[in-house]
């Protein structure tokens, strides 16, 4: 029923004074309606608050201030919400979409409906600013609804309306190096292509022995820890000790992968700083964390150059920035770019696109004025079908066939890839897909990654299915009908689809 689209939460101590394209109009003169009469207008300094108090006890429910919204200049446009807010005493609720709300909700031109909202907001945060990207709405789509407030939450949240504004972050206007032609040496130009699997957390020799078998030719060696957790990632003294330790290991795994004939990709999952309070990576705003992921990069190269089963060097994974910041998520990947060539001129830098990644987001990325630089892009759309129920229970969904009143078939794939294929040949870009993936019990998941595979193959591009050995939801070694019936599976539909596809490998 829901549909949750990306959204992020930043802190405003970190954001720099930046001019944007601003749209919509003032949003505190709306006509504002409280659902439950918990909720209310105050001016105070001569700004106008939305103030919303739920008693304990009466957590149930929504408790709204609602106002409508015209969508009109925010079609064709994808366009950052966001508001300055404080809140105290909000309890945790059952959903992580529920507690502080701040939504934009609206029916599409085809009949689908969107709620864009940040997520895990509740206990208590002093004045910050929250934002929301919102997905360009369809033709046929007019009017929405802005929802602040709590919902299955007791508490106090407070909106300062005159600050709420909406804005244009990142367009193709602001790209650069547009003529630019990327290059490649023959080693990468014209070497096999690539097929090949996540990591595990950790792989042992038995891994690489079965991957060996199937014929992968490819690991996405992953460095990651508090996945999914925020506020981490903040101490650099027990940042470097993991790190440091990480990449000892990473030595013994590349070594093996080597032995097998197995190429890596070394992806930096965790940076320095971790994420803010909406998954905002916060070295794009703090030089102290911008200048250690810098640093560590460095350590990389140093230790890796020349290592015969290193690939290429994945920068940072899925990068995520939806407000100004001093050091955006492009300039902090091309900086660690250029000291990684510094050191090592020969391995490929992957360059990722922002919003994690998504397909979407490549009519506003810019190719970097250097060569040998594979872009990667990750396909998890619709995530309705590719994820469900992955937190909760949902309906199921089938594949192909309606998707939040979206019909999705391997040209609807093919339609979502299109800005990533542009960019190939506006740039003579190298693609990657890092990550594409759908839970085991999804309906035709099968069928999914196989359309989604047969059109990469047919762009040249390579590709790491999401994931080997990591979660069982992706396993290509369990099925299941839930999270909660997962079990072992040597032969499986979905198996049957990458090993098909894995035979293509040839040796080097």
């Amino acid at each position: 029923m829901k549909q949750l689209l990306f959204t992020l939460a930043v802190l405003s101590a970190l954001l720099p004074a930046a001019a944007r394209e601003t749209v919509g109009g003032n949003y505190a003169a709306l006509p504002w309606k409280s659902t439950d009469g918990t909720g209310r207008i105050e001016t105070v300094d001569g700004r106008r608050i939305a103030v919303i108090d739920v008693p304990e006890g009466s957590e149930k429910g929504q408790h709204w201030l609602t106002a409508p919204v015209d969508l009109t200049p925010f079609l064709d446009r994808r366009v950052t919400m966001s508001v300055r807010c404080r809140w105290s005493g909000v309890t945790p609720p059952l959903e992580p979409w529920n507690g502080v709300k701040f939504m934009l909700d609206y029916v599409g031109g085809n009949g689908a409906h969107f709620w864009c909202h940040p997520q895990k907001l509740w206990n208590s945060r002093d004045w910050g600013e929250i934002s929301v990207v919102i997905e360009p709405p369809e033709p046929g789509s007019h009017s929405g609804r802005l929802v602040l407030g709590l919902e299955s939450s007791s508490g106090r949240v407070e909106f300062d309306l005159d600050s709420l504004r909406t804005f244009v972050m990142f367009s193709p206007q602001d790209r650069v190096n547009l003529d630019y032609k990327a290059s490649y040496p023959e080693k990468i130009a014209g070497g096999p292509r690539r097929r090949g699997v996540m990591s595990p957390h950790r792989m042992t020799e038995e891994d690489f022995k079965t991957l060996k078998e199937w014929n992968v030719n490819l690991v996405r060696f992953q460095l990651m820890r508090n996945w999914g957790r925020l506020g981490t990632e903040l101490d650099l003294a027990d940042y470097d000790r993991w790190i440091n330790a990480r990449l000892d290991r990473l030595a013994g795994e590349l070594d093996l992968a080597a032995r097998y004939g197995i190429k890596a990709v070394i992806d930096l999952h965790t940076p320095p700083g971790g994420s803010t309070d909406g998954k905002n990576m916060l070295m794009f705003f703090d030089k102290k964390y911008h200048d250690h992921f810098i640093e560590v990069w460095k350590r990389i190269a140093k230790r890796f150059r020349g290592h015969p089963a290193v690939w290429a060097y994945d920068l940072i994974n899925e990068p995520t920035q939806v407000t100004p910041a001093p050091f955006d998520y492009w300039t902090t990947q091309k900086n660690a770019a250029e000291a990684v060539r510094a050191i090592d001129p020969d391995t490929p830098v992957i360059i990722e696109s922002n919003e994690a990644d998504r397909p979407q987001t490549y009519p506003y990325l810019s190719p970097l004025a250097m060569d040998n630089v594979i872009y990667e892009v990750h396909m998890y759309m619709p995530t309705g079908f590719t994820h469900q129920g992955v937190e909760a229970p949902e309906p199921y969904r089938s594949y192909p066939g309606s998707i939040y009143g979206t019909v999705w078939d391997k040209e609807k794939i093919r339609e979502t890839l299109q800005p990533v294929r542009d960019f190939q040949l506006r740039h003579n870009a190298k693609i990657y897909v890092g990550e594409f993936s759908a839970v085991i019990w999804a309906p035709g998941a099968d069928r999914y990654l196989e359309d989604c595979i047969e059109i990469f193959e047919e762009y040249g591009w390579d590709w790491s299915y999401h994931a080997f050995r990591e979660w069982n939801g992706w396993s290509l070694e369990h099925e299941g009908e839930s999270h909660v019936s997962m079990r072992p599976s040597p032969d499986n539909a979905r198996k049957r689809v990458l090993l098909k596809y894995f035979s293509r490998n040839t040796a080097e």
